[in-house]
């Protein structure tokens, strides 16, 4: 039985990964903060990641360590969370002496994604880019300090970089005027939508839409489902191979906006409508590292979690 340190894993990926943990036959070390985390085999210390002496007691006896806390797009809690609860956490596992592993979870944000021109692949040498917003810098900082601890100490450190991550009616809910006119986060909403779409919305009249770039092209995106970050984070546990090394993680491939749009219009029966988003870019992102290193193999294609996502909701 491994021990593992788990920080975050009352989230939402945090607690399937707790349950799979659990599943491999691992005992976790979970920091508890506002909600418990489940499960016979979890072990739960109340506390924060901003207190330093929290983060070394729950590291303490752990073979490997797992990063998912984090904030998103508020200037009140991202510097504490996500920036010195990483630091503590990183300094938690230098001075135990006993992790073998720290695992981060960061984000395509980290690398700018649709924010900026990517004419070739996004693979792991692709610079670290943040747009705009306090959750992709505090990404690209989260992967610098693990990279420093790399270097510095020699801490035996994996970043698994992944895409928007989506689970159960997500997909339909991205697919949604009536719910993307204003999101909470930049990059997943449509930006400024045309006034037909305003006006739509206004009347409660639902459309699928086919996001174009400024050139008039449908854009290309990469994401994930949840299954298959899980998956990643399984692969890599004390994973050799993974030791010192950074991976995207995506789906198989990516989709592009109309063909996708056209795919989910034909199984609800609802009309598609075009939406012009000039400060986006296509991009896709390269996992071939992955998949030769540590045998990633995503599952689900867009096509499949779309059908999921259907599903989901009958």
């Amino acid at each position: 039985m491994t021990t593992i340190a788990v920080f975050g894993g009352s989230g939402r990926i945090g607690r399937r990964a707790v349950e799979m943990l659990g599943a491999r036959g691992h005992h976790v070390r979970a920091l508890v903060h506002h909600r418990t985390v489940p499960g016979n085999h979890v072990t739960c210390i109340n506390g924060s990641v901003v207190n330093a002496a929290d983060c070394a007691e729950v590291v303490q006896e752990s073979d490997i360590v797992i990063q998912l806390a984090t904030t998103k797009e508020d200037a009140e809690t991202f510097f504490d969370v996500s920036l010195r609860g990483t630091f503590n956490i990183l300094e938690a596992c230098r001075l135990a002496k006993n992790v073998r592993q720290f695992i981060l979870l960061s984000g395509d944000a980290a690398q700018g994604i649709w924010f900026y021109p990517h004419p070739e692949p996004i693979n792991e040498e692709t610079p670290l880019a943040a747009y705009p917003g306090y959750y992709a810098f505090s990404k690209v900082m989260e992967e610098n300090m693990t990279q420093q601890y790399r270097i510095q100490y020699g801490l035996g450190t994996t970043i698994l970089r992944s895409s928007w991550v989506f689970e159960g009616d997500d997909l339909l809910n991205h697919f949604s005027i009536l719910k993307n006119v204003n999101p909470a986060e930049p990059g997943h909403g449509f930006g400024e939508v045309p006034a037909e779409v305003l006006q739509l919305v206004r009347s409660d009249q639902e459309r699928i839409p086919v996001l174009l770039d400024g050139s008039g092209n449908p854009l290309t995106r990469h994401i994930v489902h949840i299954d298959d970050v899980l998956q990643a984070i399984d692969r890599s546990l004390g994973n050799e191979n993974a030791i010192g090394r950074d991976y995207n993680i995506a789906a198989a491939y990516a989709f592009e906006y109309r063909e996708a749009a056209d795919y989910i219009s034909k199984q609800l029966g609802i009309p598609t409508i075009e939406i012009p988003n000039p400060q986006y870019h296509p991009f896709c992102i390269d996992i071939s590292r992955a998949r030769r290193e540590i045998g990633y193999s995503p599952e689900n294609e867009f096509r499949r979690m779309a059908d999921r996502a259907i599903e989901s909701r009958t």
